[in-house]
């Protein structure tokens, strides 16, 4: 059962990706990717703004944290960079 389960799934995606490849789609899917590598630092740009300003009250004002403003603001980058660098890796491969 498994074998046969295993064979139909693979003959499923390898004759999906023929089709593509036949039916003209690389064109749209590289149009979509430049638009996306275009538009991704922008919007990288304003969630690195929308996060600094949500995290921005530990740095200024009557409370005071900097322990806890610094450690938001590098658990932010990390993620941040962690999906930069994902993003990046999938872009390299596809096209």
């Amino acid at each position: 059962m498994k074998k046969a389960l295993f064979l139909s799934l693979t003959s499923f995606f390898v004759s999906g990706t023929v089709l593509a490849q036949i039916g003209g789609i690389e064109d749209s899917v590289n149009d979509i990717s430049s638009t996306i590598r275009t538009i991704f630092p922008i919007i990288l740009a304003v969630i690195f703004l929308v996060g600094f300003l949500f995290n921005a009250g530990h740095f200024f004002g009557e409370n005071v944290d900097l322990k806890k403003g610094i450690t938001r603001v590098l658990v932010f980058v990390l993620i941040a960079g962690a999906v930069v660098g994902i993003f990046t890796y999938l872009m390299g491969i596809v096209v």
